[in-house]
């Protein structure tokens, strides 16, 4: 069996709690801003519960039309899915994979860029971060007004976490670049 993806994880876990119909998991997914931790779009959403479906995770209850609105089915796990989500989810927790991000790539190559070219560009990334940690920052507290139990917004907690580290070390290295601690050295054409 294929592994789960980001995606098929959510889908498993959201049908965990009940049954429904894709287009409500999408509504649920972005409501809860899980689209900051796994990419959701209805049509990855759609195929990826078709593909569950083959695999036997979840199955079909039901079929309902609302007015205007195109026919829903509506899904629920099966065994064999709680049992693939629990094992996934287990695996996931305790072993280490690297996934390759675009960030450490283009900062390996920075130097290509003038002085200050990537300050302005450093400034620019930190300032981004600084508004995704107010965005996280207002979810979180959110969650705990509403008396959301933290272990269901850990994968929040976390994201924060590695957000602030980078826009600290960024700051840092701009500083750094800044006071000649880190020369940078001009690109040779």
């Amino acid at each position: 069996m294929a592994e789960l993806t980001p995606l098929a994880i959510s889908v498993l876990a959201l049908l965990n709690e009940r049954p429904m119909h894709a287009y409500e998991m999408y509504q649920l997914l972005i409501a809860r801003q899980n689209d900051r931790i796994v990419k959701v779009r209805p049509g990855s959403l759609y195929h990826t519960v078709e593909r569950l479906a083959g695999q036997n995770y979840v199955r079909a209850t039901g079929t309902e039309r609302a007015g205007n609105r195109p026919e829903r089915t509506t899904y629920e796990i099966t065994p064999d899915g709680n049992e693939a989500l629990r094992r996934r989810v287990e695996t996931g927790l305790e072993k280490y994979v690297y996934e390759y991000p675009l960030f450490p790539v283009v900062l390996s190559e920075a130097h290509n860029l003038d002085v200050e070219d990537a300050l302005l560009r450093f400034r620019r990334r930190v300032a981004d971060l600084d508004d995704w940690l107010a965005e996280l920052d207002e979810a979180i507290a959110t969650a705990r007004a509403e008396g959301v139990h933290e272990p269901y917004w850990l994968g929040g907690a976390y994201v924060r976490a590695q957000l602030a580290a980078e826009r600290d070390w960024l700051a840092t290295t701009v500083e750094r670049i800044e006071s000649k601690d880190l020369p940078w050295v001009p690109r040779t054409t």
